[in-house]
């Protein structure tokens, strides 16, 4: 790997490296302690404040608490196939799983600040959360010199290395399960729901290709080798060597050399074995795509490109790469169609302008049993999603990694950052004042209840989002034991935006939420952010779900549509944490909704604030429970203002205010110091 890593990240890789040892174990003993002083790594907000909440909040809920972890410890019994070790740390022991979590959204920050070079490592960390890791591979040296004869192997070195690794990855595959598989990820993405509660004879033929799928990613095929082969292609990204490209090729051919598709001045087109390499030059180009393209530099311009861009094709061409150093672009894919992983690797990196991503269903960094990767280093974009976009996956890596600007992010669901069944999804943005935007499009279930004769439009009228950091299994929700085998037990979904004044709005089921075994975390590490979510948002969970949220720094304000749950809520042997860290003036807006730490049906849940005037408005919660859940409220510092609206249903002698402390008797505490 390239030797300019921080010291933390080499030894990350040589500890996912060692032969004999669990490549997890290993990564998780480099994450285990605390870290020091003098090291790159951001202090863990819950090892902060753990100790000032944690011995409390066991010993006010005292038995409660005790029975609920041990009712947790069969959380590994329930149906569900493909369980994530750290969900289930988490769910058996909430505060070291959910630090396990923290630390490694941490980790990944430190890695995404190194751009396009440390993608190999953040490959690793993020896909080690997924209980895998790569296997070694001995990457193709970067050329020492210029001439194009270095640069071109290089190229082509890259791109037969990374076949050899596909190949291997596939080996134990028939000719028909590629095809089932490739075939079957576009059903994943079109017709993926949490929760299936009618066993139809489409329904039931549809759950039972689900899990055929998941069974053929995870017992034939070598996802190890999957993930060497997207490391080895991620150096082509080297700046150093893209750089020489430009510098090396700069006279255009005739036109009638360019491939089909390809408007604009070429620099070179070279046949090869793993597809066509096409160098296009700094005026605008025009890229119609479909099959054959292997790898795309270009140089700069105004470009456009359609159709499948940095895809996966077939089963036969599964790697797929674009890089453009320069210009104002828009990419226009078709849908699995950017920068999207199907039984391989799509690649796409943009180094410079304000671009804009029109994103069909399943991509802009959407992994279905392969790894897709988008990786835009500066300038002020646009994300235009719809579903199973932008950082998503189903079996698979899902990675949208923007460095710089302030970029807009929106979609219909299922999307920024979301973990489906064997899938990690991410989306890391550096720096800049962004605005993200999930759900607007699918009706939820709570209509038929809560809005029986509502339309859209209407204040009541609900939207499903899942997604800005949230992980989801597929639940067969039946009593038949034979088709509770056929549920699938979510992955991890995770949004981190490491610096900016940034603004959030989202429907059902987001920021930080979990459901059916899943994980979701949203990490959000400075400025002054505002945070709008509806029903199950803000570190929310259900049905053995994990959710995690943590603010760390500004003057933040949170709101909600409601009607119920939001920040630090749990739901059905699920586990959630909701912090705000730092001394910021933040403002509770939930006057529609309910929460701020909420546990019920042996649900964990636990909201805290470490200071600051705040202001709360909710119409109930503030640590309370039911149904042997365990919750927790905790404002450990700060004058602030406790506000209820007219309808709130809090009794007069647990209604919260500063200076107060007092426990529910089924198993709720508010503390506020």
């Amino acid at each position: 790997m390239n030797r300019s890593l921080p010291l933390s990240s080499s030894l990350l890789l040589l500890l996912l490296w060692l032969p004999g040892c669990s490549a997890v174990q290993g990564f998780f003993a480099l994450i285990g302690p605390p870290p020091t002083a003098g090291t790159h790594m951001r202090q863990s907000v819950i090892d902060r404040l753990a100790p000032a909440v944690r011995k409390d909040f066991e010993r006010l809920t005292g038995s409660h608490h005790t029975d609920l972890l041990t009712a947790h410890k069969a959380v590994e019994t329930i149906p569900a196939q493909f369980k994530r070790r750290l969900v289930v740390k988490a769910l058996k022991q909430p505060w070291d799983g959910l630090t396990d979590l923290e630390r490694q959204g941490l980790l990944l920050a430190e890695m995404a600040e190194g751009g396009a070079t440390n993608l190999p490592a953040l490959l690793d960390v993020l896909e080690a959360g997924m209980d895998r890791t790569s296997t070694f591979y001995k990457p193709v040296p970067l050329p020492t010199s210029a001439p194009r004869r270095d640069l071109l192997a290089f190229m082509v070195g890259s791109l037969e290395q990374a076949s050899l690794h596909r190949e291997k990855a596939l080996t134990n595959l028939t000719e028909a399960e590629r095809h089932f598989l490739f075939l079957h990820a576009r059903s994943m993405a079109e017709h993926f729901i949490p929760q299936i509660v009618s066993l139809s004879e489409q329904t039931s033929a549809r759950a039972k290709a689900d899990l055929r799928f998941a069974e053929l990613l995870e017992e034939q095929v070598d996802y190890a080798s999957l993930i060497a082969t997207a490391q080895v292609l991620a150096r082509l990204a080297n700046e150093r060597f893209l750089h020489q490209v430009a510098a090396a090729w700069t006279k255009p051919l005739l036109p009638s050399v360019a491939p089909l598709g390809v408007t604009g001045d070429v620099l070179l087109v070279q046949e090869t074995s793993y597809g066509m390499i096409v160098i296009g030059g700094p005026g605008p180009n025009t890229y119609d795509l479909d099959k054959g393209i292997g790898l795309i530099i270009d140089v700069g311009g105004k470009d456009l490109y359609r159709g499948m861009i940095a895809s996966s094709t077939d089963e036969e061409q599964g790697n797929a790469i674009i890089i453009d150093l320069n210009g104002d672009d828009t990419y226009d894919g078709a849908p699995l169609g950017l920068a999207t992983g199907r039984l391989g690797v799509g690649l796409l990196v943009d180094y410079a302008g304000d671009d804009v991503y029109q994103l069909d269903m399943g991509s802009g960094g959407a992994g279905f049993g392969g790894l897709g990767i988008l990786f835009d280093a500066k300038g002020n974009d646009v994300y235009m999603g719809n579903r199973l976009t932008q950082g998503a996956a189903i079996g698979g890596l899902g990675l949208l990694l923007d460095a710089a600007g302030n970029d807009r992010y929106t979609s219909h669901g299922f999307a920024i950052g979301f973990g489906g069944p064997l899938g990690v999804g991410a989306v890391i943005d550096i720096t800049g004042d962004d605005h993200y935007q999930c759900g607007d499009t699918y009706p939820s279930a709570f209509n038929a209840q809560d809005a029986p004769t509502g339309k859209p439009g209407d204040p009541l009228y609900q939207y499903d989002c899942f997604g800005l950091g949230a992980g989801s299994g597929q639940r067969i929700l039946t009593k038949r034991a034979d088709w509770q085998a056929y549920s699938l037990a979510g992955g991890w979904g995770l949004l981190l935006d490491i610096k900016g004044h940034d603004h959030y709005e989202s429907a059902n089921f987001s920021q930080g939420q979990g459901y059916f075994f899943g994980m979701g975390i949203k990490l959000d590490l400075d400025g002054d952010d505002e945070h709008q979510a509806a029903r199950y948002g803000q570190g929310a969970s259900a049905h053995f779900g994990v959710g995690l949220f943590i603010d760390y720094n500004g003057e933040d304000r949170y709101g909600s549509s409601g009607p119920f749950y939001n920040g630090g809520v749990a739901w059905d042997s699920s586990v959630s944490l909701m912090i705000d860290a730092g001394k910021g003036r933040d403002t509770y807006a939930f006057e529609r909704s309910t929460g701020l730490g909420r546990g019920d049906y042996t649900g964990w849940g636990l909201f805290i604030d470490e200071g600051g005037a705040d202001q709360y408005r909710a119409k109930s919660g503030f640590g309370d429970s039911s149904e042997k859940g365990v919750a927790g409220f905790f404002d450990l510092e700060g004058e602030d203002t406790y506000t209820l609206p007219p309808d709130s249903s809090i009794p007069a002698d647990t209604r919260p205010g500063n200076g107060r402390l007092f426990y529910y008797p089924q198993g709720g505490v508010f503390v506020d110091r």
